[in-house]
């Protein structure tokens, strides 16, 4: 699997504009959620996505933020996979009044 194009990356990135690009190689969104109970829950629907794309994030999670980092090591930068977590994860967090 090869890495996108910096043109790729920046068509993929126009789609979702709360996340960034960093070094070129990966994408971050921090939210900023409700509580604790909230964030973990948001990492649970995050974590099923991930297991069924069998593609998973870089995440942190401090009390109610939760900041998640996608790339696609094996490509040694991104892929079609990382922006389809991204968008699977940005339809969890959408309804959501604090992310």
């Amino acid at each position: 699997m090869a890495s996108m194009t910096v043109d790729d990356v920046s068509t993929h990135l126009a789609a979702h504009p709360k996340w960034e690009l960093i070094n070129g190689t990966r994408i971050r969104r921090e939210l900023t959620l409700g509580s604790f109970v909230e964030a973990f829950g948001v990492m649970a629907q995050v974590a099923l996505w991930a297991e069924k794309l069998d593609h998973h994030p870089e995440w942190s999670n401090v009390y109610n933020r939760v900041t998640i980092e996608l790339t696609t090591h094996d490509a040694g930068g991104l892929t079609d996979r990382d922006f389809e977590l991204a968008a699977r994860i940005d339809q969890i967090v959408a309804p959501l009044p604090a992310a």
